[in-house]
């Protein structure tokens, strides 16, 4: 079974695959660590912006958690399954399935990740690195959109027309 190392680099060699930002990952795992460096830090042991805790009762909060994190789960495991898991012998824009209701399926699974931790235990500080995380995602996003333009033209404009970038409408499906 191939490791992490072999599968980044075997993705690398995909032709079906292009358009991440450069610095996607590390910025993303760079401010993932900081999120919950100052979370836990916060959360657990300083306490200094932890007052809305005393406010919004964790019976409140903690179904808006597990909620928030089980979507973020499904979207996650569900885009990069359908990303990663297949191997598309064309490059083609992918609009079947969480791809059909957003245009960043798994970039929102992130996006949901923090507030769905933040219910559980909520950091003014951690809530600032998540506004900086989710303003870098929406950076990236764009980027790649823009890649993706240039590369699918007016299949991926119609997609773009069609399908929000991170807020589903259900009601248009």
């Amino acid at each position: 079974m191939p490791g992490r190392k072999e599968e980044r680099e075997a993705r690398k060699h995909r032709d079906d695959l292009f358009g991440e930002y450069k610095f996607g990952d590390a910025g993303q795992l760079i401010l993932a660590c900081l999120f919950f460096i100052i979370w836990i830090a916060d959360s657990f042991f300083l306490n200094y912006t932890t007052s809305l805790n005393q406010s919004v009762p964790l019976a409140v909060r903690l179904p808006i958690g597990i909620v928030l994190l089980g979507l973020s789960a499904y979207l996650a495991r569900t885009g990069m399954s359908i990303v990663f898991g297949e191997t598309r012998q064309k490059p083609a824009v992918i609009k079947k399935s969480v791809f059909g209701y957003v245009r960043h399926p798994i970039y929102l699974s992130e996006v949901l990740l923090y507030p769905g931790l933040l219910m559980m235990s909520i950091s003014l500080a951690a809530s600032v690195v998540c506004l900086i995380t989710i303003a870098f995602l929406y950076y990236i996003s764009r980027y790649e959109e823009k890649a993706l333009l240039t590369h699918f033209g007016e299949e991926y404009k119609q997609y773009m027309r069609e399908v929000p970038m991170w807020i589903p409408r259900p009601w248009r499906k």
